[in-house]
């Protein structure tokens, strides 16, 4: 894949939003805006917890609205349009029945919920599964996810989240596709490919909702919520790609972000939610505000109070605000003040409208509410099977001395406080999950042994925590068994909104379990469970195999088991650059050099931290398979790259090793001379390609000149003759350059 894949994505955005849109839709949507009243517009854009299905607690601060008959009287009165995060087929009906016959313009509502991997089966968090580099699973788990969602009554998820993760530190980096521009643009459009489907309309299709808009990975210090500090050329080469590739591929909903850019909060941001994705882009869908967001323009010191927040958002392009009632309480009398224009209001409510027609809801108001559908689609027949497949695909072996894959008759201890719980099997945003049939580490391995006695387990310490005695009975468990499989690293709580880490690395106690372990002289194998990069040192950093497993879901047991024995080798590849010290982030691959770059032949008076290199530890794009690869130097069809023709890059890809490759061959580039100084390197294409256990393959790259664009000074699209380098490598940081020559046009 390229980067030409995605390019020009998002181009006449207006056009993919009219396709939903028949002249009979929009006629109703005109008469109903014109028969309603400013109270039952503001109504229609909010939406608040459901009251009425299951959902689960603890999810956001504060507790749910408990109070049914309060929410069925504001329903019945048109004083909301949706509702979140209540599941299940039952009870959709009753609910929707309130808003269809008993309001007065009988407008349905619509469901939303937090499905971001999956419902009630889980698979890999979205971080994990850009590790397979591979967007056409992520489309078809998506599309899984959508249709246990629909069946169960949801019209709309919060998902994709697009953002670039490039500080390791915020703790949503485990939501979106990490930090490279290019896996983010793919990932973010396949995620809507698979959410909507064919047809919004299809009653197993999910409206996609692209968040958090804009720049919210970009938060100081990597704390969550916080500000973010950045040029306008950084905003749009790095961080609005990803959300315009999602537009391009037909999502009608955006959710703003919870950050300030240049110190406007992105809910209050005209130039984000007006100009950018309006004027340029020809947006047509709705924005929803973020859980409260609206309101937190108080807390931001930009609005004076709830009405001042209310008129704030609404002009800046917020169509429909979250658990917040400051629409419905202060547009009325904002527009009778001429604070808010008419105009303004019925626009946003229109939107709304014309994505509630997109959906079918006018005609099919009751769609997913019917359990024998529900039934059908829970866990149906496959979906256990792309569960495993995705797990599989997800994992990345960072290091292996040879210890595996294991035997089948090998007495192991599995060590660790995350092996057995099905929560950290699942990992965070999980909310729906089916924790009856989550297959953990130990059930997984227990499952695939030859004999399940040659399992033995032990707990040794809490994630944060030390047990009394908890080394003392690790050991035991260690001295009794060939080799020790470690399962260290995050538990599901500690990553996700709201968990951003001063110092991202295994917590202390795990470390001295790993210590205790590595001192036995068995065999160390280390699955490393995270939401994000870590800091690796010691023993654990020391291990015969590391095996990130990140949280792989509902069938991480099995998915794991297929790799430590065999079944299946490791194909993942980092997605995000895991450092030496955690005191380097934001760390990535795609950063800018300096004016005194380090260097292997000094590193005095260079851009160096005392304590580390200007390196990753595992660098991004990294990951083994039982194989040994050798990459050759590149070679290209030419030295120079004619204005309007193509050069083709290949190297010759040897397996050194005992059993057959995957592997991940990655096209990197840099502009060695711009007007803007480029990044050491790009990720501009990548292929897989196998390669036969000691025999060899070859890999073909083509670059054409629109693979090598930049922001000029005037932030407008160039692309200028010279000279540049190019690596076919395992990784962001290794291979051989060659140098070739971009002709003038």
């Amino acid at each position: 894949m390229s980067r030409r894949d995605v390019l020009g994505g998002g181009v006449a955005l207006g056009l993919v939003a009219a396709l939903h849109r028949s002249a009979r839709a929009e006629a109703r949507v005109a008469d109903l805006v014109a028969r309603m009243t400013p109270e039952e517009k503001a109504g229609q854009l909010t939406v608040v917890n459901d009251p009425f299905r299951w959902r689960p607690g603890g999810v956001n601060p504060g507790d749910f609205d408990r109070d049914q008959a309060r929410i069925a009287a504001e329903i019945r009165a048109g004083r909301l349009g949706a509702l979140f995060n209540g599941v299940g087929a039952e009870g959709a009906a009753g609910v929707q029945r309130i808003a269809v016959e008993e309001s007065r313009l009988g407008v349905p509502l619509l469901f939303a919920a937090d499905i971001l991997h999956g419902l009630r089966t889980v698979f890999p968090v979205p971080l994990a599964e850009a590790a397979s580099f591979d967007p056409g699973l992520a489309e078809r788990t998506a599309r899984a996810a959508a249709r246990e969602g629909g069946a169960s009554g949801i019209h709309q998820t919060y998902a994709p989240m697009v953002d670039i993760g490039r500080d390791q530190r915020w703790g949503r980096v485990v939501e979106g596709a990490g930090e490279d521009v290019l896996l983010g643009r793919l990932f973010a459009a396949a995620r809507v490919r698979g959410f909507q489907g064919d047809s919004l309309a299809d009653p197993l299709s999910l409206l996609a909702t692209p968040k958090h808009f804009a720049a919210y990975g970009a938060a100081e210090g990597g704390l969550d919520y916080n500000s973010a500090d950045l040029s306008d050329r950084t905003l749009r080469e790095v961080y609005l790609p990803p959300f315009r590739a999602a537009l391009g591929a037909g999502a009608l909903s955006v959710m703003s972000a919870f950050n300030t850019i240049d110190g406007v909060p992105a809910t209050g941001n005209p130039y984000l939610l007006t100009g950018i994705l309006r004027r340029e882009w020809g947006f047509a869908g709705f924005v929803v505000a973020d859980y409260t967001a609206d309101q937190e323009l108080i807390a931001h010191g930009f609005a004076a109070d709830g009405r001042d927040a209310a008129r704030i958002a609404m002009l800046a392009g917020v169509d429909m605000v979250m658990m917040s009632d400051l629409y419905v309480r202060h547009l009325p009398g904002l527009v009778a003040e001429g604070a808010v224009p008419m105009a303004r209001l019925d626009e946003a409510v229109s939107r709304v409208l014309s994505v509630k027609a997109a959906l079918g809801l006018f005609e099919t108001p009751y769609r997913g509410s019917d359990p024998a559908v529900e039934a059908r689609e829970i866990g149906a027949a496959g979906i256990r099977a792309l569960a495993r497949e995705a797990g599989r695909r997800s994992a990345v072996l960072l290091r292996n001395s040879g210890v595996l894959p294991l035997r089948r008759d090998v007495r192991i201890a599995l060590v660790g406080p995350l092996a057995a719980e099905s929560v950290n099997a699942a990992g965070p945003w999980s909310l729906f999950a089916d924790h009856a049939r989550v297959v953990t580490i130990e059930q997984g391995l227990r499952a695939a042994l030859s004999d399940p006695g040659l399992l033995s387990v032990a707990r040794g310490t809490e994630v944060e925590a030390e047990i009394p005695g908890g080394i003392a009975g690790a050991l035991a468990a260690a001295e009794a068994a060939e080799v020790v499989v470690l399962v260290a690293g995050e538990s599901a709580f500690m990553s996700a909104e709201a968990q951003s880490r001063a110092t991202i690395d295994v917590p202390a106690p795990q470390r001295a379990l790993a210590e205790a372990l590595a001192a036995t002289g068995k065999p160390l194998i280390v699955l490393l469970k995270c939401g994000r990069a870590l800091e690796l040192s010691g023993a654990i950093a020391e291990a015969e195999a590391i095996l990130v497993t990140w949280f792989l879901g509902s069938e991480e047991g099995n998915a794991v088991a297929d790799l430590l024995f065999g079944d299946a080798a490791p194909s993942g590849r980092l997605p995000v650059s895991f450092p030496i010290r955690s005191g380097q982030e934001p760390y990535y691959y795609a950063h800018l050099s300096t004016g005194r770059p380090e260097s292997p032949e000094s590193a005095a008076y260079k851009a160096r931290y005392r304590e580390a290199p200007n390196r990753a530890l595992h660098p991004f794009g990294h990951g083994l398979g039982y194989g040994v690869i050798r990459y050759s130097e590149p070679r290209l069809s030419a030295g120079t790259l004619g204005w309007e023709s193509a050069l083709t890059a290949r190297a010759t890809l040897t397996n050194t090793g005992a059993r057959a490759v995957e592997e991940l061959a990655q096209l990197y580039v840099r502009d060695r001379v711009a007007r803007v100084a480029r990044p050491v390197r790009l990720l501009a294409g990548f292929e897989r390609v196998s390669v036969p256990a000691g025999g060899a393959a070859e890999v073909a790259f083509t670059l054409r000149r629109t693979d090598l664009g930049y922001l000029d000074p005037e932030g407008r699209q160039t692309v200028e003759p010279g000279e540049f380098d190019l690596w076919i490598a395992p990784d962001a940081e290794s291979g051989l350059p060659a140098r070739f020559t971009l002709a003038p046009g």
